[in-house]
């Protein structure tokens, strides 16, 4: 009988956003099954980046990614990169991807005043695939947004632990609810993974009466669907596949700004540290050489 191998999960963003859809995914998959996680920090934000420059870097880190990891599915927990680089990982890949977009189909459902917010990056607000979403899911929603640059900083600082204070958040939110007819907002949708770390205080700084729906679970529970019917087994491997099983990682394309509070987060998300890559291979088209940090 051939070995089962544990079902295989590669997870990427450009920071530390889609580690909240990470602890979702832990709740959501069979016990063992293996999550890398691979972050392009050195990058972050994306929205502060050209498209094109974006997508050659995506697929080029994930393409070196799914040789080196060898994953079942992959998960692009970003909004940015789901929105520009999807297609092309499809055409190029022959694996199952699973993207990240914003919730407006969700808040169209739950919303009575039929005004709907999303609170996104500033790359994703003023990107055309959100009108698309909302034309298609929402005709008869008023849909506002909101592209905050400072809010993905803000949950980084939140992951790791330091306090962020409640003026910050609550300007951002002011930028949205503050907009002709945002006084009838009862919904909004997080259209950015990092703003899952902010949660709490979006829920306790915006006027009452808001449903704020952060799409990570049903994001996990997309992928346990779509990974279940692709379990590996050792016995399957081709001819001459010699590569070992490598053990679940944590990889970073820099240097993170404090090491220690990073190491600190991540082990509680499950993760045994991190590893960074050279600068090197953070170009635009990397290998995923090992360096421990």
């Amino acid at each position: 009988m051939p070995e089962e191998r544990p079902g295989r999960v590669l997870a990427f963003d450009s920071g530390i956003g889609g580690l909240g859809v990470v602890r979702a995914l832990r709740a959501a998959l069979p016990a063992g099954t293996v999550i890398d996680y691979l972050a392009d920090n050195a990058l972050f934000p994306y929205g502060e980046q050209p498209d094109d420059r974006l997508v050659a870097r995506i697929v080029a880190l994930i393409g070196a990614a799914i040789a080196d990891r060898r994953p079942d599915v992959v998960l692009i927990a970003c909004n940015t990169a789901s929105t520009l680089a999807l297609a092309s990982l499809r055409m190029r890949y022959d694996l199952p991807f699973v993207g990240c977009v914003p919730p407006v189909r969700w808040a169209a459902r739950v919303s009575t005043s039929r005004v709907i917010g999303i609170l996104a990056t500033a790359a994703t607000a003023r990107r055309p695939y959100l009108r698309a979403l909302r034309d298609e899911f929402a005709p008869d929603c008023t849909l506002l947004t909101h592209g905050a640059r400072g809010l993905a900083d803000l949950a980084e600082r939140s992951f790791l632990g330091t306090a962020v204070p409640d003026e910050l958040v609550a300007r951002e939110l002011d930028s949205l609810f503050s907009q002709p007819e945002g006084a009838r907002i009862d919904a909004v949708g997080l259209g950015c993974t990092h703003y899952t770390f902010l949660a709490d205080a979006f829920a306790r700084l915006s006027p009452p009466g808001v449903h704020w729906l952060d799409p990570a679970d049903a994001v996990a529970h997309r992928v346990a669907t779509v990974l279940a019917p692709r379990s590996s087994v050792a016995g399957d491997l081709t001819a001459g596949d010699t590569l070992p099983f490598l053990p679940e990682e944590m990889l970073l394309t820099g240097p993170p700004p404090d090491a220690e509070a990073l190491d600190r987060a991540v082990r509680r998300i499950g993760y045994h540290g991190f590893r960074v890559l050279t600068p090197a291979e953070t170009g635009e088209a990397p290998q995923l050489a090992r360096l421990t940090v």
